[in-house]
């Protein structure tokens, strides 16, 4: 292969012009979160086939942050998709004037 093309590959993205985290907006995402693995573990620690303390604890955390992660990472999905959609409208908007 030419090295050319393999290097093109691994070009750097783009740089938004904007910041899309604020810190407002990290604080809300934790607050979430938390808040999310709370409720996960109180449900899910439940569902562990186990007597022993120390086992409910550790599956009930291990499949936890399963979930939580997979929440986050929803939730970062949602904030982009909503982000594109409204700045799709102001532009929509803007060219209609």
């Amino acid at each position: 292969m030419d090295k050319a093309r393999v290097l093109a590959l691994f070009a750097p993205m783009a740089q938004s012009a904007t910041k899309l985290a604020t810190p407002a907006s990290l604080l809300v995402d934790a607050v979430l979160v938390i808040a999310f693995s709370a409720y996960m573990y109180s449900v899910l620690s439940t569902h562990v086939p186990s007597k022993d303390p120390k086992m409910i604890l550790i599956w009930g955390l291990y499949t936890t942050s399963c979930m939580t992660g997979v929440f986050w990472l929803a939730l970062q999905m949602f904030r982009v998709t909503l982000r594109a959609q409204r700045e799709a409208a102001r532009e929509k908007q803007a060219l209609s004037r």
